[in-house]
């Protein structure tokens, strides 16, 4: 048995995962007048992340489940013991992370969110998980809460967050990533510079793209 896989852990995951299928209407309905076209500039542009982001203040942008199995699987495997996160939304990515951490013996998750609420939501449900000592919370704007205060060593590394804001967060951890790290990138089609960079071999990355909307990639 594992953390992720009994209670309480199992229970709020539960929870949040029903409670992000039933939000999909309302994750809709937030760019219900925006065009494909509005929708994908504001995906990928620097400019206008923030208002697309703003819109869904209120309702849960979490990984998928299948996701979240991976990313608990890399922290439990490679035994790692550093994470950085980008983008907490409600913290479901999150819990799998530190539930590894947990199960490895311990360790530090330093999560990045630009929304106070959302933050506060994620809170809760890292405390009802039992996890939240293993957690380092960040509000604000991730260039910015995550260029100080660093452990020397990175293991791993969830870009979850402004899908334009990747490249830049992914330089500022770099130095700090051990060799053999995994990046995992979410959505990272909307970054097209990130996918640009972490697959070419020459920046010490092997990358693939894993299921349907993750970028795999690890440090050479």
């Amino acid at each position: 048995m594992s953390t992720l896989t009994t209670d309480p852990v199992a229970s709020v995951l539960r929870r949040l995962f029903d409670e992000a299928e039933a939000a999909r209407p309302y994750t809709r309905q937030a760019v219900a007048d925006l065009s494909d076209d509005d929708q994908q500039r504001m995906m990928t542009s620097r400019e206008d992340y923030v208002e697309l982001y703003s819109r869904f203040r209120d309702v849960p942008l979490a990984v998928s489940r299948e996701t979240g199995a991976l990313l608990y699987m890399l922290v439990r495997s490679t035994g790692a013991r550093s994470i950085v996160e980008f983008g907490t939304s409600f913290g479901t990515s999150t819990l799998h992370m530190a539930a590894a951490l947990k199960d490895n013996g311990g360790g530090k998750l330093i999560t990045s969110e630009f929304e106070p609420s959302k933050l506060a939501i994620a809170r809760q449900n890292l405390a009802e998980g039992g996890l939240i000592d293993l957690v380092e919370f960040r509000a604000g704007d991730a260039l910015q809460t995550l260029r100080t205060d660093l452990p020397d060593t990175v293991d791993l590394l969830l870009l979850d967050g402004a899908k334009a804001l990747y490249p830049e967060v992914l330089s500022i951890i770099e130095s700090r990533l051990k060799k053999g790290a995994f990046i995992i990138a979410d959505n990272a089609d909307y970054s097209p510079d990130y996918l640009a960079y972490v697959r070419n071999p020459a920046n010490s990355y092997l990358s693939v793209p894993f299921g349907d909307d993750v970028e795999l990639s690890m440090r050479m």
